[in-house]
Protein backbone atom coordinates (compact mmCIF):
# COMPACT_ATOMS: atom_id res chain seq x y z
CA UNK A 1 0.00 0.00 0.00
CA UNK A 2 1.39 3.41 -0.89
CA UNK A 3 2.09 5.59 2.11
CA UNK A 4 0.48 8.73 0.60
CA UNK A 5 -3.27 8.88 1.24
CA UNK A 6 -5.97 11.32 0.15
CA UNK A 7 -8.91 12.51 2.24
CA UNK A 8 -11.82 14.21 0.50
CA UNK A 9 -13.18 16.52 3.20
CA UNK A 10 -16.70 17.95 2.96
CA UNK A 11 -19.35 19.51 5.16
CA UNK A 12 -21.69 16.54 5.46
CA UNK A 13 -25.44 16.04 5.40
CA UNK A 14 -28.05 13.85 7.04
CA UNK A 15 -29.27 12.91 3.56
CA UNK A 16 -27.30 9.85 2.41
CA UNK A 17 -27.81 10.80 -1.26
CA UNK A 18 -25.78 13.98 -0.66
CA UNK A 19 -22.64 11.87 -0.25
CA UNK A 20 -22.95 10.17 -3.65
CA UNK A 21 -20.82 12.72 -5.57
CA UNK A 22 -18.09 12.59 -2.91
CA UNK A 23 -18.04 8.82 -2.99
CA UNK A 24 -17.96 8.92 -6.81
CA UNK A 25 -14.82 11.09 -6.69
CA UNK A 26 -13.22 8.64 -4.23
CA UNK A 27 -14.18 5.71 -6.47
CA UNK A 28 -12.69 7.46 -9.49
CA UNK A 29 -9.41 8.06 -7.63
CA UNK A 30 -9.35 4.40 -6.61
CA UNK A 31 -9.96 3.31 -10.22
CA UNK A 32 -7.34 5.69 -11.66
CA UNK A 33 -4.73 4.95 -9.00
CA UNK A 34 -5.28 1.42 -7.70
CA UNK A 35 -3.71 0.98 -4.32
CA UNK A 36 -3.82 4.72 -3.50
CA UNK A 37 -5.58 5.00 -0.16
CA UNK A 38 -8.51 7.42 -0.38
CA UNK A 39 -11.27 8.20 2.10
CA UNK A 40 -14.15 10.62 2.43
CA UNK A 41 -14.53 12.57 5.68
CA UNK A 42 -17.13 15.00 6.92
CA UNK A 43 -17.21 17.98 9.25
CA UNK A 44 -20.63 17.16 10.66
CA UNK A 45 -23.95 15.36 10.22
CA UNK A 46 -22.48 12.09 8.92
CA UNK A 47 -19.55 9.75 9.37
CA UNK A 48 -16.68 9.36 9.22
CA UNK A 49 -15.34 12.51 10.83
CA UNK A 50 -11.92 13.70 9.66
CA UNK A 51 -10.04 12.32 12.71
CA UNK A 52 -11.64 8.89 12.22
CA UNK A 53 -10.88 8.76 8.49
CA UNK A 54 -7.27 9.79 9.11
CA UNK A 55 -6.83 7.28 11.95
CA UNK A 56 -8.03 4.52 9.62
CA UNK A 57 -5.61 5.54 6.87
CA UNK A 58 -2.71 5.81 9.32
CA UNK A 59 -3.56 2.35 10.70
CA UNK A 60 -3.28 1.08 7.11
CA UNK A 61 0.21 2.57 6.79
CA UNK A 62 -0.29 6.11 5.49
CA UNK A 63 2.62 8.38 6.40
CA UNK A 64 1.55 11.33 4.27
CA UNK A 65 -2.05 12.55 4.04
CA UNK A 66 -3.36 15.17 1.62
CA UNK A 67 -6.65 16.73 2.71
CA UNK A 68 -8.73 18.05 -0.18
CA UNK A 69 -11.44 20.50 0.97
CA UNK A 70 -14.40 19.68 -1.27
CA UNK A 71 -15.87 23.18 -0.95
CA UNK A 72 -16.66 25.65 -3.72
CA UNK A 73 -14.82 28.39 -1.85
CA UNK A 74 -12.72 29.06 1.21
CA UNK A 75 -15.44 29.86 3.70
CA UNK A 76 -15.51 29.49 7.47
CA UNK A 77 -15.13 25.70 7.40
CA UNK A 78 -11.99 25.75 5.27
CA UNK A 79 -10.59 28.94 6.81
CA UNK A 80 -11.33 28.30 10.51
CA UNK A 81 -12.56 24.77 11.25
CA UNK A 82 -10.11 22.81 9.10
CA UNK A 83 -6.91 24.42 10.52
CA UNK A 84 -8.04 23.54 14.07
CA UNK A 85 -8.74 19.94 13.03
CA UNK A 86 -5.36 19.72 11.30
CA UNK A 87 -3.57 21.00 14.38
CA UNK A 88 -5.24 18.24 16.39
CA UNK A 89 -4.36 15.63 13.75
CA UNK A 90 -0.72 16.69 13.70
CA UNK A 91 -0.59 16.37 17.49
CA UNK A 92 -2.24 12.92 17.38
CA UNK A 93 -0.15 11.59 14.48
CA UNK A 94 3.30 13.13 14.89
CA UNK A 95 4.91 10.79 12.35
CA UNK A 96 2.50 11.74 9.57
CA UNK A 97 2.95 14.64 7.15
CA UNK A 98 -0.28 16.51 6.43
CA UNK A 99 -0.82 18.59 3.29
CA UNK A 100 -3.90 20.68 2.60
CA UNK A 101 -5.03 21.74 -0.83
CA UNK A 102 -7.03 24.88 -1.53
CA UNK A 103 -10.81 24.53 -1.71
CA UNK A 104 -11.54 22.45 -4.81
CA UNK A 105 -13.89 25.08 -6.24
CA UNK A 106 -11.10 27.65 -6.35
CA UNK A 107 -8.98 25.60 -8.75
CA UNK A 108 -9.09 27.30 -12.18
CA UNK A 109 -9.72 23.91 -13.81
CA UNK A 110 -12.82 23.44 -11.68
CA UNK A 111 -14.18 26.92 -12.32
CA UNK A 112 -13.61 26.41 -16.07
CA UNK A 113 -15.47 23.09 -15.97
CA UNK A 114 -18.34 24.58 -13.97
CA UNK A 115 -18.65 27.44 -16.48
CA UNK A 116 -18.63 24.96 -19.36
CA UNK A 117 -21.37 22.88 -17.73
CA UNK A 118 -23.45 25.98 -16.94
CA UNK A 119 -23.37 27.07 -20.59
CA UNK A 120 -24.65 23.76 -21.95
CA UNK A 121 -28.18 23.69 -23.27
CA UNK A 122 -30.48 21.36 -21.35
CA UNK A 123 -31.20 18.03 -23.05
CA UNK A 124 -34.61 18.09 -24.69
Amino acid sequence: MPDHAIVLFAHGSRDPLWRAPMEAVAARIAAQQPGRPVACAYLELCAPALPDAVASLVAQGARQVTVVPMFLGTGKHAREDLPVLLEQLRASHSGVQFNVQAAIGEDPRMTALMAEIACELPAS
